[in-house]
């Protein structure tokens, strides 16, 4: 899952960043209103844990212009603020779940599990995400195609799920390599490890017999079609 933590206590964001990168989480940060907006404009996130209190703007502000360009992240609010008020004002604007500060990071990162489930994979209410003959269990990383465990490092295993939870959508190298190693790599010259990861995962499924659904998309990048049998 890849998350923007949008939160003006470095310390706090910091911490946050720090378990769920401990968790294979990919975190970015952004401490102020302009430039959780400036990201979100650039990039695209899973999850985005939104404070309402921004030393320049307010989170609520910010939920409405997430939701105004159909940004289609899953949205966990975090506050100090207790009041029923903003709870219902969030979870109107198009938030998700609401935690309240201070918090244990263990039920943080088990909110963001959920909402992911709700959002990304469909509604499933368990580890397991299936396609076919391909089964990816995202509490273990263990990815089985054909009944047989497939020998995939984590970088692997998270671009297979990447490429089934967006299954028949045409996904460019850049945005690949964004989502599964961070944003900075938007300033990178090329993305041939992007096509080295993916050569290598296609030749693990086909040596167990499974159907290469990930297909070349030449000069926009792969799609994992699920036309083919």
């Amino acid at each position: 899952m890849k998350v923007l933590i949008i939160e003006d206590n470095k310390e706090l964001a910091s911490g946050i960043s720090d378990y769920l990168n401990g968790e294979k989480y990919i975190c970015e940060l952004a401490y102020t209103f302009e430039t959780a907006r400036e990201k979100l404009t650039l990039f695209t996130y899973d999850c985005i844990l939104l404070d309402i209190m921004l030393p320049d703007g307010n989170g609520l502000e910010l939920l409405k212009y997430i939701r105004q360009e159909n940004i289609n992240s899953g949205i966990l609010i975090i506050s100090a603020k207790d009041a029923l008020d903003d709870k219902v004002n969030g979870l109107e604007g198009g938030a998700d779940d609401y935690v309240t500060k201070p918090f244990h990071l263990p039920e943080l990162h088990a909110r963001l599990r959920a909402i992911y489930r709700r959002k990304k994979l469909e509604g499933i209410n368990n580890n397991l995400v299936t396609f076919n003959e391909i089964i990816l269990n995202t509490d273990t990383a263990e990815a089985t195609v054909n009944d047989t465990l497939l020998d995939v490092t984590r970088k692997e295993f998270d671009l297979l799920l990447y490429f089934v939870v967006n299954k028949n959508r045409v996904l460019s190298k850049q945005s690949i390599a964004a989502h599964l190693w961070g944003d900075y790599t938007d300033n990178l010259a090329n993305f041939d490890f992007v096509y080295q990861h993916v050569k290598n995962l296609r030749k693990k499924i086909s040596a167990v017999e499974g159907t290469d659904y990930i297909e070349t998309v030449y000069g926009l990048g792969y799609k994992f079609n699920t036309s083919k049998t």
